[in-house]
């Protein structure tokens, strides 16, 4: 029933209630759900393709154990991010995968294929720099900015989520969540194309409107100065052409693909599920 496209909009909480009710479909829909984005994370957190399938499985296998537990105090996937959060700390602590700090030239070749899970006949050369790039500059990230910006840019969780997913403060998610930006920014700034020729700027001349542009959209900047800002950008060629990148940036972000899960990896974890029901039913 769960499967129907007819009920393909069933709200979460209506599959939670089923689920912590004991139907097995609403269980597993309800996981399938949301496989997709956890194991993206996983992919771009532990950048190993096997352990990020083991992050999936487990978290998958300890939302079905704990589910009954969910209270909705915070939204389900806040819950799922945070299980898998943990798995993927419990795997960089054993070091289980390759250092935090790695450039896409020496992973695996199966790594970088994750890059681009959907390439498409009409990507052009310069789209797959472009996600290459993208992708290569998440990784250089530190695992705790790293992190911050997957949930907020990537899986789009309020930057309140991310605080209780990670037990930050907001204010901390928020100061962790703009130095991730403007490294990846920085970062792949070289190879998005520019809106038009930039002059070079007088030393000192220009505020660092990416920065603020950040905080403006984490509601951080009072009114006067987010006009002020305005004001500059629409006189200042250079910083326009940094306030588009910076939202250039955000846009590639936020659609990056969720990534494929091997038809093996769902189907051991639905044995897996069917295995854990079997048991509560003995």
């Amino acid at each position: 029933m769960w499967d129907d496209p007819l009920v393909a909009e069933v709200r979460t909480d209506s599959l939670v209630q089923a689920a912590q009710g004991g139907d097995p479909e609403a269980l597993d829909a309800l996981l399938r759900r949301y496989q997709p984005q956890i194991y993206r994370f996983g992919m771009k957190m532990c950048r190993d393709p096997e352990v990020a399938q083991d992050v999936l499985q487990e978290t998958l296998f300890a939302a079905a154990r704990t589910l009954g537990g969910f209270r909705g105090e915070s939204s389900l996937s806040t819950w799922l991010y945070a299980i898998a959060r943990s798995f993927c700390i419990k795997a960089r602590r054993s070091s289980a995968f390759a250092p935090a700090l790695v450039s896409l030239e020496s992973e695996a070749p199966e790594a970088r294929a994750t890059a681009d899970t959907a390439p498409g006949p009409d990507r052009t050369l310069a789209d797959l720099e472009i996600v290459a790039a993208l992708d290569s500059a998440i990784a250089a990230l530190e695992p705790e900015h790293r992190e911050v910006l997957l949930l907020r840019d990537v899986e789009g969780l309020a930057a309140s989520e991310v605080a209780e997913v990670t037990g930050l403060s907001v204010a901390a998610v928020k100061s962790r969540l703009h130095r991730a930006r403007a490294a990846v920014r920085e970062r792949l700034a070289p190879v998005l194309p520019p809106p038009a020729p930039v002059p070079p700027a007088e030393a000192g001349s220009c505020p660092e409107v990416a920065s603020l542009l950040s905080r403006h959209l984490e509601g951080d900047i009072a009114p006067a100065a987010c006009a002020e800002m305005e004001q500059h950008v629409a006189a200042c060629p250079r910083c326009r052409a940094a306030c588009d990148t910076f939202r250039q940036t955000l846009r590639l972000c936020g659609s990056m693909p969720a990534a494929a899960v091997p038809e093996a990896v769902q189907e051991s974890i639905r044995q897996g599920i069917r295995g854990l029901l079997a048991g509560r039913r003995a």
